[in-house]
């Protein structure tokens, strides 16, 4: 008896170390895939905001949208089923099995009906916002000199940091906006600058005023 009670004693042990080394490897590998997953979704979110910015660049221009390829789906790779075990009792089964998938199809639902509540509100929220096209002619129309890219984007940047403005972005821009007539473009030196039509004209209105009295003098 004590031979027997020894091994058993000892498998026991054997199997308790090999089960808490399994649970710390799950873990870690766990902790490894929730990081990878933060990262991704950090990506997806930047990469969200330059389509949405380059979207809209794109209307301003006028540039036909380009057709988006479907994108490649799990299904079109045959993977062949998993074989099923026979039941003793196939009634049983075959209610069970209703059962679960009656579950498994309200849990999924909800979960969608879930999910689409924040999409609508994100939705919402994103056409509140100015587009960089209505914020970049505000700025230059409430501006009474010329501004460059640069000096846009600072400012953009400072009145709006969640947007995560860029001087590239800008500067297509307001490229498109001279191209539609809409902002003013002035170049002096190897500097360009840019100015909305009003206050090109308010600019330009003390100079010839003042140029009118030199003369009458």
């Amino acid at each position: 008896m004590s031979e027997s009670t020894t091994a058993t004693t000892g498998l026991t042990s054997q199997y308790a170390a090999q089960v808490t080394n399994d649970l710390e490897a799950n873990a870690k590998e766990i902790e490894r895939i929730n990081a990878e997953i933060a990262a991704l979704q950090e990506q997806l979110v930047a990469l969200q905001h330059d389509h949405s910015v380059l979207v809209n660049v794109q209307q301003v221009l006028g540039i036909a949208p380009a057709p988006v390829q479907p994108a490649a789906t799990s299904s079109s790779t045959a993977v062949p089923a998993p074989r099923k075990k026979a039941s003793a009792e196939p009634g049983v089964s075959k209610r069970t099995h209703g059962k679960k998938a009656a579950g498994s199809q309200g849990a999924t639902t909800s979960k969608k009906s879930a999910a689409k509540k924040p999409t609508i509100r994100a939705a919402a929220t994103k056409a509140a916002q100015p587009t960089l096209v209505e914020l970049v002619r505000s700025h230059l129309t409430e501006q009474s000199e010329p501004r460059s890219a640069a000096e846009v984007t600072t400012a953009l940047a400072k009145a709006h940091p969640e947007r995560g403005i860029k001087t590239s972005v800008v500067r297509t821009t307001l490229e498109g906006l001279v191209a539609k007539n809409q902002v003013q473009r002035t170049k002096q030196g190897s500097s360009v600058f840019y100015t909305a039509p009003g206050a090109a004209e308010q600019t330009a209105t003390p100079v010839q005023g003042e140029a009118q009295s030199g003369q009458a003098e």
